[in-house]
């Protein structure tokens, strides 16, 4: 299938996609007139990706769950590296949740020694 396909079966753009492939997470072989053909697995591939994308990984990060991206990534088990990678982004989200608690704390005892008209 070429980029435009595999876009929409994925629900992401060509530009995601060459992303992708220039992070060396999806391939691509090349037609005679030079577009990019995927395979039909690369559907699988490309949503495992988002899936890790959306979790709050980066592209990087995607790159230690290798093992899984072309199965179900529920099931399968991830590597070694891929365990302490997702380790570690959770020890960084819990971090910036706790700053974001600290600084919405400031502001809810600032606004309750003073009072805005209207909020």
């Amino acid at each position: 299938m070429r980029i435009g396909e595999l876009a929409r079966a994925t629900g992401t753009t060509p530009r995601a996609l060459r992303h992708y492939e220039a992070a060396g997470l999806i391939a691509s072989a090349r037609a005679s007139n030079g577009y990019r053909v995927y395979s039909p697995a690369a559907i699988t591939r490309v949503r495992n990706i988002r899936h890790f994308l959306d979790a709050g990984l980066t592209l990087e990060d995607v790159a230690a769950f290798e093992s899984c991206l072309d199965g179900d990534v529920a099931t399968t088990s991830p590597s070694p590296a891929g365990l302490r990678v997702a380790h570690d982004r959770l020890a960084a989200l819990d971090r910036r949740i706790a700053a974001q608690l600290e600084i919405r704390t400031r502001l809810a005892n600032a606004l309750a020694h003073h009072s805005i008209v209207g909020v």
